[in-house]
């Protein structure tokens, strides 16, 4: 990651879209939260970025649903063109010129991904498959309650609170996968309740089991690791909650020591 030496140096958007994805080393990870923390440009830029991929998803989404094969491809086109991105210093029309290009060949290649998978219906996926590592931070911002440390640890039950069925299909609702299959997710906590975090949908999000190697168990085992370092006086709970609910792939990888997730903690769900 290219080094920010001036302070009014601003981060490019392939390095806020790895970031997103949890795809940074620990060390350059660090680097972008700490500059985040310092520049409301570059913070504003991050959410404009989440806002205009999830409205993109969600509308193509409904659109296409059952239709569309894995967005592993065209993920990778939309990388690769945001490598292309002219510099931060250059003009705003630079940029969203660039932008608009790489949205156009985006959707040449939805054409040819959608032609094939209507093709061919054993390569087509269930349908409302949603795979979602980081949560749309507009939907899931996280919520904690107002909780001490001591609080926190006299809690006799660690594991996350059950989410009721109703509640459930409100949190699939809100993401666009009304049809999918329950057993295929958690509606996970983004701040787990065993670190004080609020039964409340805004702290709820569908986190697979399975779709992705950044799942649910994966996530789990931070939340165990968080709240031991917390009740051991090693981690203030705050931190805690902030770096959980900021990204928690670049937090398991700063307390893991990893760059990838463990194999005792990425086992799958067994359905």
């Amino acid at each position: 990651m290219r080094h920010m030496k001036h302070e009014d140096s601003h981060l490019t958007d392939q390095q806020l879209v790895l970031y997103s994805d949890g795809e940074l080393s620990t060390q350059d990870a660090e680097k972008v939260r700490t500059h985040l923390d310092a520049c409301w440009k570059c913070r504003t830029r991050r959410q404009e970025m989440e806002r205009a991929i999830a409205d993109f998803v969600r509308d193509h989404q409904r659109e296409f649903d059952g239709k569309l094969p894995p967005a592993e491809g065209p993920r990778a086109l939309l990388r690769a063109q945001m490598a292309e991105l002219p510099a931060p210093g250059a003009s705003v029309g630079a940029r969203w010129l660039v932008l608009l290009a790489a949205a156009a060949c985006g959707l040449a290649m939805l054409s040819l991904y959608l032609a094939g998978a209507v093709g061919s219906r054993q390569s087509r996926p269930h349908p409302q498959t949603l795979i979602v590592s980081i949560p749309d931070s507009r939907l899931t911002p996280g919520a904690a309650l107002l909780a001490s440390r001591q609080a926190v640890c006299a809690q006799a039950n660690t594991k996350n609170k059950a989410v009721t069925v109703a509640l459930q299909r409100e949190v699939f609702q809100e993401y666009g996968i009304a049809g999918a299959e329950p057993q295929a997710y958690e509606v996970d906590y983004l701040v787990t309740p065993a670190l004080g975090g609020a039964d409340d949908i805004r702290n709820l999000w569908p986190h697979s089991y399975s779709a992705t190697v950044w799942n649910a168990q994966v996530k789990d085992a931070l939340e165990d690791r968080l709240r031991e370092m917390v009740c051991d006086g090693r981690l203030d709970l705050s931190e805690a909650q902030r770096e959980i609910a900021g990204n928690w792939i670049a937090a398991y990888k700063k307390y893991f020591h990893t760059d990838q997730p463990l194999e005792e903690h990425g086992k799958q769900h067994a359905r």
